[in-house]
């Protein structure tokens, strides 16, 4: 079994202050016999203007390895198959990347990530530590 990121409490808490219902943790998937997935968390919202529920995934990353570019390509690569995987699945169910507002203004603001975050249309949101909230939503 796969360990836990040092943030995913802290994610966890700051989704349910935002107001979300956690569903899953974590939201397992059986591709086939030799492929199982488990993204860390699933989460809906009742959106009281359409009365629909907002569904999302979210796999959380602290990049707090030597390498942040490293780091970075393990979780584009992970969160490309997790969302081809959720295509498949759970086509409803929106897939975000999780990210602490540390790193986010430490390395994801720069333009070669930025583009990178455009290209492969990845969702994010940025999460204080301390204050275990949502800073910010990128779509």
């Amino acid at each position: 079994m796969s360990a836990k990121d040092v943030f995913h409490t802290t994610v966890k808490v700051a989704l349910e202050k935002d107001g979300w219902k956690i569903t899953h943790d974590p939201l397992f998937f059986k591709l086939s016999e030799q492929i199982r997935i488990k993204i860390d968390l699933g989460a809906q919202k009742l959106i009281s203007a359409e009365k629909n529920e907002l569904k999302i995934a979210v796999e959380v990353k602290s990049f707090i390895g030597v390498s942040a570019i490293s780091e970075f390509h393990t979780a584009i690569g992970q969160f490309l198959n997790y969302r081809v995987a959720l295509e498949q699945k759970d086509p409803e169910r929106v897939l975000y990347l999780a990210i602490s507002q540390d790193i986010y203004q430490e390395f994801f603001i720069d333009s070669f990530i930025q583009s990178v975050l455009e290209r492969y249309e990845i969702k994010l949101f940025v999460f204080h530590v301390q204050k275990q909230e949502i800073v910010l939503w990128k779509n």
